[in-house]
């Protein structure tokens, strides 16, 4: 059958049609007019007739995913609190208005009201830095990876810097420590093997092209068995008696011992400038639970020199990320209340009875949600903090299982489609796949009215032969 393509509407027809209107009015006249042309060039490849409301309507769905966020809000239930994929730290609310405040209005970023001169924007975090690490200066960067690559730029520039082969960690995204010195300018000197370094190795590493000796904590793996570390105290005093510096990366670095709320131990800052080393890099979207940056807190005469350095200025810190950084930084003035407002501590010092009651309060609504398609239950099980922080060490926590009850051709592929269907909500809802079930594990579960109220629109496709 031949098709009229002719009897397709104008583009200003379609414009001048109520609906076509509408869509000047919501989106302007320029991506509305892009998008019923679109729209009108698909339904001419099909060989396809609409007329003109049909076309606004085509017009209007393109455009309303074309004007969608492409960065979304999502519900983290895999059981890492600190993942990377889905954002890392959620910040406390302090932080967020105070970031909202100043990315909203012009702000002394770098101006000094008293004297009415230029100012440095680390300046608006250097005296708290300073006061919860014990450092003497502190310089802040994009992130811990930028953080490394200043110190090393900085202070290693065509030098050597000897590093425990146990330490040349791979992280996130294929970035290898190895790759960041070798970019960084300095030469990477290999010492101990995988599993043992000794005192003497750094000793022995140690030459008139020697820059500093480092540490890189293995933050998102552990060596277990037949090994041996050398202590940060004794390599400090390795490298001052050859007069060098001592830098110690920490990748997540903490502010408060974690132990305090029942965690396992993680290196402080604090704990590391006591140890002897000269500077100290971490992350603040980590276990401090701050917006994405590199901070590098040490000596003052070493921390100048790497803000006199040409890559600062590249590397640095916008002015909302500042200010969520130093709100964040101010709720650690109040231990005795940081679990309580800061999220990342919060969600990491819930407790399993805590997590199963709450379990058992959703699961009605669940299981009515996925009759038919899957059984729903809770068990035990264990989270994990993420983003390289104790890798080892697992939270007791509860989760709900959904196993499919899809049967003989449907079966295949069950598992993937009831992810789809959550992923699909108006705010996804990600968890984890495991043992042909789809698991949700409940630690990070803030808004369980909202998680609550879409599971009416959940749809659960179904499989070939359904």
């Amino acid at each position: 059958m031949t098709v009229d393509l002719s009897r397709l509407p104008s583009v200003d027809r379609v414009l001048a049609d109520e609906a076509g209107a509408t869509l000047v009015t919501t989106h302007g006249r320029v991506p509305a007019t892009d998008a019923v042309r679109a729209a009108l060039a698909d339904l001419r490849a099909a060989r396809a007739l609409a007329d003109v409301a049909g076309v606004a309507l085509i017009a209007g769905k393109r455009l309303t995913a074309e004007m969608a966020p492409s960065q979304r809000r999502m519900i983290n239930l895999t059981g890492t609190v600190l993942h990377t994929n889905l954002g890392r730290a959620v910040l406390a609310e302090e932080a967020v208005r105070a970031a909202a405040e100043v990315l909203a209005a012009p702000s002394n970023l770098e101006y000094d009201v008293a004297s009415g001169k230029r100012g440095e924007r680390d300046d608006h975090v250097r005296g708290w830095l300073r006061k919860l690490t014990g450092a003497e200066d502190a310089v802040i960067v994009n992130n811990n990876a930028a953080a490394v690559v200043l110190v090393l730029n900085t202070l290693a520039l065509g030098r050597e810097v000897p590093v425990s082969r146990g330490e040349l960690i791979e992280i996130g995204g294929a970035f290898r420590m190895p790759d960041i010195m070798a970019r960084s300018g300095c030469r990477l000197v290999e010492i101990g093997t995988t599993n043992r370094t000794h005192a003497r190795d750094y000793e022995g590493a140690v030459g008139p092209d020697t820059a500093m000796l480092m540490k890189v904590h293995p933050s998102n793996y552990a060596v277990v068995g037949f090994t041996n570390v050398v202590a940060e105290k004794e390599i400090a005093a390795i490298a001052h008696r050859h007069g060098l510096p001592f830098v110690n990366d920490l990748g997540s670095g903490q502010l408060v011992d974690l132990e305090r709320w029942g965690l396992p131990h993680e290196p402080t800052v604090r704990e590391a400038i006591a140890d002897g080393a000269d500077l100290v890099t971490f992350s603040g979207d980590k276990l401090l639970g701050g917006p994405q940056c590199g901070i590098v807190v040490g000596k003052r005469e070493l921390v100048q020199k790497l803000a006199k350095n040409p890559l600062k200025r590249a590397l640095r810190l916008d002015k909302g990320r500042l200010a969520a950084l130093e709100a964040t930084l101010r709720l650690y003035a109040d231990p005795d209340r940081l679990a309580e407002r800061l999220p990342t501590l919060r969600l990491l010092t819930r407790t399993a009875a805590d997590i199963e009651a709450q379990a058992r309060r959703v699961l009605p609504a669940v299981t009515s949600a996925l009759t038919g398609h899957a059984s729903v239950s809770v068990e035990p099980c264990r989270s994990q903090i993420g983003s390289g922080a104790l890798p080892v060490d697992r939270l007791e926590s509860h989760c709900l299982v959904l196993r499919p009850v899809a049967t003989g051709k449907r079966a295949g592929g069950a598992v993937d489609r009831l992810a789809s269907a959550f992923r699909a909500l108006a705010v996804p809802v990600i968890g984890r796949i495991e043992d042909d079930s789809l698991r949700f594990d409940l630690r990070c579960l803030d808004d369980e009215a909202g998680f609550l109220a879409q599971l009416a629109s959940l749809h659960v496709s179904e499989g070939a032969g359904g």
